[in-house]
């Protein structure tokens, strides 16, 4: 089960690692259209922030995974590492499904 809470943990960080390092450039940018998503996409996992952020979350979601209160181990790591994992999934499915519409239409 603790490779199972490492996975999840890892998972998770990374996802909020990418939101918080992608975020900006929903709020300013200069490039537009695809050139400004697939600049921050890509550009996003090289950067030092981006894996600061997912170490720190690992960290923080893995240590919070062995507690030994049953409550705070689901308030503090169950809750929030399924909501991230299950949201991204969520919204990668969606985007998947717009694609396809308009590919196959």
């Amino acid at each position: 089960m603790n490779g199972v809470k490492a996975v999840i943990s890892a998972v998770a960080a990374i996802i909020i690692a990418w939101w918080v390092n992608t975020w900006p450039m929903f709020s300013s940018t200069k490039a537009t259209g695809l050139a400004g998503l697939v600049g921050s996409v890509v550009g996003s996992p090289l950067s030092p922030v981006f894996w600061l952020v997912a170490i720190v979350a690992f960290a923080l979601f893995f240590f919070a995974s062995r507690l030994g209160n049953k409550v705070l181990r689901v308030v503090l790591f169950w809750v929030p590492t399924l909501a991230v994992t299950g949201l991204s999934a969520t919204i990668a499915v969606l985007i998947v499904c717009l694609i396809a519409s308009v590919h196959f239409r």
